[in-house]
Protein backbone atom coordinates (compact mmCIF):
# COMPACT_ATOMS: atom_id res chain seq x y z
CA UNK A 1 0.00 0.00 0.00
CA UNK A 2 1.46 3.48 -1.10
CA UNK A 3 1.95 6.21 1.67
CA UNK A 4 1.20 9.75 1.45
CA UNK A 5 3.81 11.75 3.38
CA UNK A 6 2.20 15.24 4.25
CA UNK A 7 5.63 17.28 5.24
CA UNK A 8 5.35 20.47 6.91
CA UNK A 9 7.10 23.58 6.21
CA UNK A 10 10.46 23.20 8.40
CA UNK A 11 11.31 19.58 6.46
CA UNK A 12 11.52 21.86 2.92
CA UNK A 13 13.44 24.57 4.72
CA UNK A 14 15.73 22.12 6.31
CA UNK A 15 16.62 19.87 3.61
CA UNK A 16 15.89 21.46 -0.24
CA UNK A 17 16.15 17.94 -1.83
CA UNK A 18 13.10 16.31 0.76
CA UNK A 19 10.75 15.97 -1.70
CA UNK A 20 12.40 13.36 -3.69
CA UNK A 21 13.48 11.50 -0.61
CA UNK A 22 9.84 9.28 0.01
CA UNK A 23 10.77 6.43 -2.88
CA UNK A 24 7.66 5.55 -5.04
CA UNK A 25 5.48 7.14 -2.19
CA UNK A 26 3.11 10.34 -3.09
CA UNK A 27 4.41 13.49 -0.77
CA UNK A 28 1.93 15.61 -0.47
CA UNK A 29 1.83 19.94 0.05
CA UNK A 30 -0.24 21.43 1.02
CA UNK A 31 -1.35 25.01 0.36
CA UNK A 32 -0.31 26.39 3.47
CA UNK A 33 2.79 25.36 2.89
CA UNK A 34 3.42 26.58 -0.16
CA UNK A 35 2.23 30.34 1.18
CA UNK A 36 4.81 29.86 3.95
CA UNK A 37 7.56 29.15 1.49
CA UNK A 38 6.62 32.07 -0.26
CA UNK A 39 7.16 34.33 3.06
CA UNK A 40 10.93 32.67 3.01
CA UNK A 41 12.06 32.94 -0.55
CA UNK A 42 13.45 36.31 -0.09
CA UNK A 43 15.78 35.80 2.92
CA UNK A 44 19.25 35.73 1.88
CA UNK A 45 19.94 33.05 4.66
CA UNK A 46 20.35 28.94 3.87
CA UNK A 47 16.58 29.27 4.62
CA UNK A 48 15.92 31.51 1.71
CA UNK A 49 18.02 29.56 -0.59
CA UNK A 50 16.55 26.84 0.62
CA UNK A 51 12.95 28.17 0.06
CA UNK A 52 13.88 29.33 -3.58
CA UNK A 53 15.42 25.75 -4.56
CA UNK A 54 12.07 24.27 -3.29
CA UNK A 55 9.85 26.64 -5.66
CA UNK A 56 12.17 25.99 -8.61
CA UNK A 57 11.67 22.03 -8.29
CA UNK A 58 7.73 22.51 -8.02
CA UNK A 59 7.95 24.74 -10.94
CA UNK A 60 9.77 22.37 -13.01
CA UNK A 61 7.05 19.59 -11.95
CA UNK A 62 4.77 21.58 -13.51
CA UNK A 63 5.25 20.40 -16.77
CA UNK A 64 4.27 17.33 -15.66
CA UNK A 65 0.74 18.14 -15.14
CA UNK A 66 -1.39 19.79 -12.74
CA UNK A 67 0.09 19.82 -9.32
CA UNK A 68 -3.84 20.03 -7.65
CA UNK A 69 -4.26 16.93 -9.19
CA UNK A 70 -0.99 15.56 -8.43
CA UNK A 71 2.53 14.63 -11.13
CA UNK A 72 4.81 11.65 -11.29
CA UNK A 73 8.08 12.20 -10.10
CA UNK A 74 10.90 10.05 -10.56
CA UNK A 75 11.45 6.70 -8.67
CA UNK A 76 7.97 6.16 -9.16
CA UNK A 77 6.38 8.86 -6.51
CA UNK A 78 4.46 11.15 -6.95
CA UNK A 79 3.28 15.18 -5.87
CA UNK A 80 0.61 16.42 -4.75
CA UNK A 81 -0.10 20.12 -3.66
CA UNK A 82 -3.59 20.10 -1.51
CA UNK A 83 -6.08 22.92 -1.53
CA UNK A 84 -7.37 23.16 2.18
CA UNK A 85 -10.17 25.39 1.80
CA UNK A 86 -13.79 23.42 1.24
CA UNK A 87 -11.77 19.74 1.28
CA UNK A 88 -10.86 19.42 4.94
CA UNK A 89 -12.34 17.41 7.77
CA UNK A 90 -13.12 19.55 10.41
CA UNK A 91 -10.21 18.30 13.19
CA UNK A 92 -11.17 20.59 15.74
CA UNK A 93 -8.28 22.34 15.93
CA UNK A 94 -8.14 26.15 15.09
CA UNK A 95 -7.80 26.51 11.32
CA UNK A 96 -6.48 30.28 11.24
CA UNK A 97 -3.01 28.92 12.36
CA UNK A 98 -0.83 27.59 9.35
CA UNK A 99 0.05 24.08 11.26
CA UNK A 100 -3.44 23.27 11.98
CA UNK A 101 -4.50 23.79 8.50
CA UNK A 102 -1.82 21.50 7.43
CA UNK A 103 -2.51 18.75 10.17
CA UNK A 104 -6.35 19.27 8.57
CA UNK A 105 -4.94 17.88 4.99
CA UNK A 106 -3.52 14.66 6.80
CA UNK A 107 -6.64 14.50 8.95
CA UNK A 108 -8.68 14.29 5.46
CA UNK A 109 -6.26 11.91 3.86
CA UNK A 110 -6.67 9.75 6.31
CA UNK A 111 -10.66 10.16 7.03
CA UNK A 112 -10.69 8.72 3.51
CA UNK A 113 -9.01 5.57 4.64
CA UNK A 114 -5.47 6.08 3.08
CA UNK A 115 -2.11 5.05 4.86
CA UNK A 116 -0.68 9.02 6.15
CA UNK A 117 2.64 10.04 8.18
CA UNK A 118 3.01 13.60 9.19
CA UNK A 119 6.43 14.23 8.87
CA UNK A 120 7.58 17.27 10.58
CA UNK A 121 10.52 18.69 12.60
CA UNK A 122 8.74 20.47 14.70
CA UNK A 123 7.73 18.61 17.64
CA UNK A 124 4.79 20.41 18.71
CA UNK A 125 3.48 20.03 15.58
CA UNK A 126 4.10 15.96 15.91
CA UNK A 127 2.69 16.18 19.08
CA UNK A 128 -0.55 17.60 17.75
CA UNK A 129 -0.68 15.15 15.08
CA UNK A 130 -0.38 12.07 17.28
CA UNK A 131 -2.85 13.65 19.68
CA UNK A 132 -5.73 13.38 16.54
CA UNK A 133 -4.18 10.32 15.72
CA UNK A 134 -2.20 11.13 12.34
CA UNK A 135 1.04 8.70 12.49
CA UNK A 136 4.16 11.16 12.55
CA UNK A 137 7.87 11.41 11.90
CA UNK A 138 10.73 13.41 11.60
CA UNK A 139 12.73 13.66 8.57
CA UNK A 140 15.54 11.30 9.04
CA UNK A 141 17.62 11.02 6.34
CA UNK A 142 21.01 12.93 7.38
CA UNK A 143 20.60 11.53 10.89
CA UNK A 144 22.84 9.33 13.05
CA UNK A 145 22.84 7.91 15.98
CA UNK A 146 24.46 10.22 18.94
CA UNK A 147 24.67 7.12 21.12
CA UNK A 148 26.91 5.55 18.44
CA UNK A 149 28.71 8.57 16.82
CA UNK A 150 32.32 7.36 15.80
CA UNK A 151 34.40 8.42 18.47
CA UNK A 152 38.01 8.29 16.75
CA UNK A 153 39.54 6.59 19.20
CA UNK A 154 39.57 3.11 20.91
CA UNK A 155 41.49 1.07 23.57
CA UNK A 156 42.68 -2.46 23.09
CA UNK A 157 43.76 -5.24 25.57
CA UNK A 158 46.92 -6.89 24.57
CA UNK A 159 49.51 -8.90 25.41
CA UNK A 160 52.39 -7.01 27.40
CA UNK A 161 54.93 -8.25 24.35
CA UNK A 162 52.48 -6.55 21.59
CA UNK A 163 53.34 -3.32 23.33
CA UNK A 164 56.65 -4.04 24.07
CA UNK A 165 57.26 -4.88 20.32
CA UNK A 166 55.61 -1.53 19.48
CA UNK A 167 57.96 0.42 21.35
CA UNK A 168 61.01 -1.18 19.99
CA UNK A 169 60.41 -1.29 16.36
CA UNK A 170 57.80 1.44 16.59
CA UNK A 171 54.90 0.18 15.08
CA UNK A 172 52.91 -3.29 15.09
CA UNK A 173 50.21 -4.58 12.57
CA UNK A 174 46.67 -3.71 12.89
CA UNK A 175 45.61 -6.45 10.60
CA UNK A 176 42.42 -7.47 11.57
CA UNK A 177 41.14 -4.86 13.71
CA UNK A 178 38.96 -2.89 10.98
CA UNK A 179 40.12 0.35 11.87
CA UNK A 180 39.02 3.93 10.59
CA UNK A 181 41.81 6.18 9.02
CA UNK A 182 43.77 8.02 11.34
CA UNK A 183 41.76 6.25 14.20
CA UNK A 184 43.85 6.20 17.69
CA UNK A 185 44.14 3.30 19.79
CA UNK A 186 45.83 2.79 23.37
CA UNK A 187 47.09 -0.56 23.52
CA UNK A 188 46.71 -1.60 27.51
CA UNK A 189 48.56 -4.06 28.90
CA UNK A 190 46.11 -6.93 29.77
CA UNK A 191 48.04 -7.81 32.88
CA UNK A 192 49.31 -4.90 33.40
CA UNK A 193 46.80 -1.72 33.21
CA UNK A 194 49.84 1.00 33.46
CA UNK A 195 51.66 -0.66 30.57
CA UNK A 196 50.46 1.14 27.61
CA UNK A 197 51.24 2.81 24.50
CA UNK A 198 49.17 5.37 22.39
CA UNK A 199 49.11 4.65 18.78
CA UNK A 200 47.57 5.73 15.39
CA UNK A 201 46.17 3.53 12.35
CA UNK A 202 47.77 4.03 9.10
CA UNK A 203 46.49 3.62 5.76
CA UNK A 204 48.77 0.10 5.61
CA UNK A 205 47.45 -1.51 8.56
CA UNK A 206 49.92 -0.44 10.60
CA UNK A 207 49.28 1.10 14.06
CA UNK A 208 52.67 3.79 14.74
CA UNK A 209 53.18 6.69 17.43
CA UNK A 210 52.34 9.99 17.52
CA UNK A 211 54.47 12.54 16.72
CA UNK A 212 57.08 14.01 19.35
CA UNK A 213 56.96 17.43 18.33
CA UNK A 214 53.23 17.99 18.57
CA UNK A 215 53.32 17.23 22.06
CA UNK A 216 53.40 21.18 22.67
CA UNK A 217 52.07 23.63 20.26
CA UNK A 218 51.98 27.15 20.88
CA UNK A 219 52.97 26.98 24.46
CA UNK A 220 50.08 25.18 25.15
CA UNK A 221 50.56 21.21 26.13
CA UNK A 222 47.31 18.73 26.18
CA UNK A 223 45.99 18.03 29.79
CA UNK A 224 44.58 14.28 28.39
CA UNK A 225 45.05 11.81 25.77
CA UNK A 226 42.41 13.07 23.64
CA UNK A 227 43.53 16.38 23.79
CA UNK A 228 47.29 14.94 22.78
CA UNK A 229 44.92 13.11 19.83
CA UNK A 230 43.51 16.33 18.45
CA UNK A 231 46.77 18.35 18.04
CA UNK A 232 48.08 14.97 16.29
CA UNK A 233 45.23 15.88 13.98
CA UNK A 234 45.18 19.38 13.84
CA UNK A 235 48.78 19.56 13.25
CA UNK A 236 49.03 16.96 10.40
CA UNK A 237 48.92 18.76 7.01
CA UNK A 238 48.05 15.37 5.53
CA UNK A 239 44.87 16.00 6.95
CA UNK A 240 42.47 18.39 5.65
CA UNK A 241 39.49 18.05 7.50
CA UNK A 242 39.19 18.03 11.52
CA UNK A 243 36.31 17.25 13.47
CA UNK A 244 36.31 17.84 17.11
CA UNK A 245 33.12 17.25 19.57
CA UNK A 246 33.12 17.55 23.03
CA UNK A 247 31.08 19.31 25.90
CA UNK A 248 31.88 22.78 27.21
CA UNK A 249 35.17 23.49 28.88
CA UNK A 250 37.26 20.12 26.67
CA UNK A 251 39.20 22.90 24.78
CA UNK A 252 38.14 22.22 21.17
CA UNK A 253 38.16 26.06 20.18
CA UNK A 254 41.76 26.45 21.97
CA UNK A 255 43.25 23.67 20.63
CA UNK A 256 42.57 24.48 16.98
CA UNK A 257 43.25 27.91 17.76
CA UNK A 258 47.08 27.07 18.96
CA UNK A 259 47.37 25.23 16.42
CA UNK A 260 46.11 27.68 13.85
CA UNK A 261 48.93 30.30 15.21
CA UNK A 262 51.44 27.49 14.74
CA UNK A 263 50.52 26.24 11.21
CA UNK A 264 50.34 29.94 10.39
CA UNK A 265 52.92 32.38 12.36
CA UNK A 266 55.73 29.95 12.91
CA UNK A 267 55.56 26.71 10.11
CA UNK A 268 53.83 28.97 7.45
CA UNK A 269 51.79 26.07 5.91
CA UNK A 270 48.49 28.42 5.39
CA UNK A 271 48.70 32.27 4.53
CA UNK A 272 46.10 33.09 7.00
CA UNK A 273 43.61 31.90 9.52
CA UNK A 274 39.65 32.41 8.71
CA UNK A 275 37.51 31.60 11.89
CA UNK A 276 33.55 31.22 11.78
CA UNK A 277 30.50 30.67 13.82
CA UNK A 278 27.01 30.49 13.16
CA UNK A 279 25.42 33.69 14.35
CA UNK A 280 22.57 32.37 16.34
CA UNK A 281 21.74 33.60 19.42
CA UNK A 282 21.44 32.06 23.13
CA UNK A 283 18.03 33.24 24.89
CA UNK A 284 16.57 36.80 23.40
CA UNK A 285 18.42 38.17 20.51
CA UNK A 286 19.73 41.36 20.99
CA UNK A 287 18.47 43.11 17.69
CA UNK A 288 19.70 45.77 15.66
CA UNK A 289 23.38 46.08 16.02
CA UNK A 290 25.15 49.30 15.09
CA UNK A 291 28.79 49.50 13.36
CA UNK A 292 30.10 48.07 10.03
CA UNK A 293 30.79 44.68 9.59
CA UNK A 294 33.71 43.58 11.90
CA UNK A 295 32.36 45.37 14.60
CA UNK A 296 28.59 43.43 14.30
CA UNK A 297 30.65 40.00 14.18
CA UNK A 298 33.09 41.39 17.62
CA UNK A 299 29.50 40.61 19.79
CA UNK A 300 29.27 37.20 18.55
CA UNK A 301 33.17 36.16 18.24
CA UNK A 302 33.73 37.31 21.98
CA UNK A 303 34.56 33.61 22.40
CA UNK A 304 37.38 33.27 19.73
CA UNK A 305 39.10 36.91 20.91
CA UNK A 306 39.03 35.67 24.38
CA UNK A 307 40.39 32.09 23.21
CA UNK A 308 43.22 33.79 21.04
CA UNK A 309 44.18 36.91 23.95
CA UNK A 310 44.97 33.75 26.19
CA UNK A 311 47.14 32.03 23.48
CA UNK A 312 49.34 35.06 22.31
CA UNK A 313 49.73 35.68 26.28
CA UNK A 314 51.47 32.73 26.13
CA UNK A 315 48.54 30.78 27.89
CA UNK A 316 49.68 29.46 31.46
CA UNK A 317 53.20 30.27 31.40
CA UNK A 318 52.90 33.81 30.28
CA UNK A 319 55.73 35.84 30.80
CA UNK A 320 55.73 38.58 34.27
CA UNK A 321 56.15 41.78 32.00
CA UNK A 322 52.97 40.67 29.68
CA UNK A 323 49.79 42.60 30.55
CA UNK A 324 46.65 41.51 29.56
CA UNK A 325 46.28 45.00 27.35
CA UNK A 326 49.74 43.77 25.61
CA UNK A 327 47.98 40.22 24.52
CA UNK A 328 44.73 42.13 23.13
CA UNK A 329 47.41 44.49 21.25
CA UNK A 330 48.94 41.70 19.72
CA UNK A 331 45.51 39.90 19.11
CA UNK A 332 44.44 43.38 17.31
CA UNK A 333 47.47 42.82 15.40
CA UNK A 334 46.69 39.97 13.82
CA UNK A 335 43.55 41.24 12.75
CA UNK A 336 44.67 44.56 11.13
CA UNK A 337 47.54 42.51 9.02
CA UNK A 338 44.51 40.40 8.19
CA UNK A 339 46.39 37.01 9.35
CA UNK A 340 43.17 35.96 11.16
CA UNK A 341 39.81 37.05 9.71
CA UNK A 342 36.82 36.03 11.33
CA UNK A 343 33.88 35.91 8.79
CA UNK A 344 29.85 35.32 9.53
CA UNK A 345 28.61 32.37 7.78
CA UNK A 346 26.50 34.04 5.52
CA UNK A 347 29.16 35.25 3.45
CA UNK A 348 30.97 31.96 3.07
CA UNK A 349 28.92 30.91 0.51
CA UNK A 350 30.19 31.01 -3.25
CA UNK A 351 34.22 31.75 -1.73
CA UNK A 352 37.17 29.85 -2.58
CA UNK A 353 39.15 29.53 0.20
CA UNK A 354 43.02 28.44 -1.03
CA UNK A 355 45.62 27.87 1.87
CA UNK A 356 43.70 29.04 4.79
CA UNK A 357 43.50 26.87 8.28
CA UNK A 358 39.73 27.43 8.74
CA UNK A 359 37.83 26.75 11.91
CA UNK A 360 34.28 26.78 12.08
CA UNK A 361 33.35 27.03 16.23
CA UNK A 362 29.49 26.23 17.09
CA UNK A 363 29.20 23.55 14.11
CA UNK A 364 26.45 21.67 15.82
CA UNK A 365 24.26 24.49 15.12
CA UNK A 366 24.62 24.18 11.32
CA UNK A 367 22.41 21.41 8.71
CA UNK A 368 24.47 18.81 7.09
CA UNK A 369 23.79 21.02 4.08
CA UNK A 370 25.37 23.90 5.61
CA UNK A 371 28.13 22.20 6.60
CA UNK A 372 28.43 20.57 2.80
CA UNK A 373 28.52 24.22 1.96
CA UNK A 374 30.91 25.10 3.54
CA UNK A 375 33.64 22.02 3.34
CA UNK A 376 33.21 22.90 -0.34
CA UNK A 377 34.47 26.05 -0.28
CA UNK A 378 38.09 24.66 0.95
CA UNK A 379 40.43 25.50 -2.09
CA UNK A 380 43.95 24.51 -2.61
CA UNK A 381 46.01 23.37 0.39
CA UNK A 382 43.27 24.67 2.65
CA UNK A 383 42.63 22.69 6.16
CA UNK A 384 39.11 23.20 7.86
CA UNK A 385 38.04 21.98 11.82
CA UNK A 386 34.94 21.97 12.71
CA UNK A 387 34.27 22.15 16.44
CA UNK A 388 31.34 21.76 18.29
CA UNK A 389 28.79 20.07 21.40
CA UNK A 390 26.27 18.17 20.00
CA UNK A 391 24.07 18.56 23.21
CA UNK A 392 24.25 22.25 23.27
CA UNK A 393 21.92 23.11 20.04
CA UNK A 394 20.41 26.54 19.57
CA UNK A 395 18.64 26.36 16.32
CA UNK A 396 15.26 24.88 16.71
CA UNK A 397 14.95 22.62 14.36
CA UNK A 398 18.50 20.66 14.92
CA UNK A 399 18.78 17.72 17.56
CA UNK A 400 21.84 15.83 18.33
CA UNK A 401 21.10 13.47 15.61
CA UNK A 402 20.42 15.45 13.08
CA UNK A 403 23.07 18.54 13.15
CA UNK A 404 25.80 18.65 10.72
CA UNK A 405 28.97 18.20 12.84
CA UNK A 406 27.49 14.96 13.74
CA UNK A 407 26.33 14.19 10.09
CA UNK A 408 29.74 14.72 8.70
CA UNK A 409 31.52 12.49 11.68
CA UNK A 410 29.56 9.65 10.48
CA UNK A 411 29.53 10.20 7.17
CA UNK A 412 33.35 10.81 6.41
CA UNK A 413 34.83 8.80 9.00
CA UNK A 414 36.41 6.27 6.47
CA UNK A 415 37.71 8.93 4.28
CA UNK A 416 41.83 9.41 4.76
CA UNK A 417 42.01 13.24 4.99
CA UNK A 418 39.82 13.36 7.58
CA UNK A 419 40.31 12.85 11.38
CA UNK A 420 38.26 13.37 14.39
CA UNK A 421 38.13 12.75 18.26
CA UNK A 422 35.54 13.29 20.93
CA UNK A 423 36.92 14.89 23.71
CA UNK A 424 35.43 14.03 26.69
CA UNK A 425 36.98 15.73 30.17
CA UNK A 426 36.53 19.43 30.53
CA UNK A 427 39.73 20.94 31.14
CA UNK A 428 38.52 24.61 31.59
CA UNK A 429 38.27 24.41 35.01
CA UNK A 430 36.94 22.53 38.28
CA UNK A 431 33.87 24.97 38.32
CA UNK A 432 33.20 24.17 34.68
CA UNK A 433 33.90 20.79 34.74
CA UNK A 434 31.28 20.21 37.69
CA UNK A 435 28.84 22.15 35.89
CA UNK A 436 29.27 20.29 32.57
CA UNK A 437 28.94 17.26 34.54
CA UNK A 438 25.97 17.68 36.43
CA UNK A 439 24.01 20.99 35.59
Amino acid sequence: MKKYFVLDTNVLLHNADSITSFADNTVVLPMSVIEELDKFKSHNDELGRNARHVIRQLDALRQKGKLGEGVPMEGGGALWIYMEKGQCVDTGLDMHVADNRILAVAFTLLQKGEKVIFVSKDINARLKADAIGIEVMDFEKQKVNIDELYRGQRELLVPGSVIDEFYQKKEVSSEGLNLMPNEFVLLRDENDEKHTALTRARENEMLVPLQEEYETVWNIRSRSKEQRMAFELLMDPAIQLVTLVGQAGTGKTLLALAAALECVLSLKRYDRILVSRPIIPLGKDLGYMPGDKDEKLAHWMQPIFDNLTYLMADGTRRKEHETDESAKQKVDKLLQAHVVELEALTYIRGRSIPRQFVIVDEAQNLTPHEVKTIISRAGEGTKMVLTGDPYQIDNPYLDTSSNGLTYAVERLKQQKIHGHITLLKSERSLLAAIAADFL
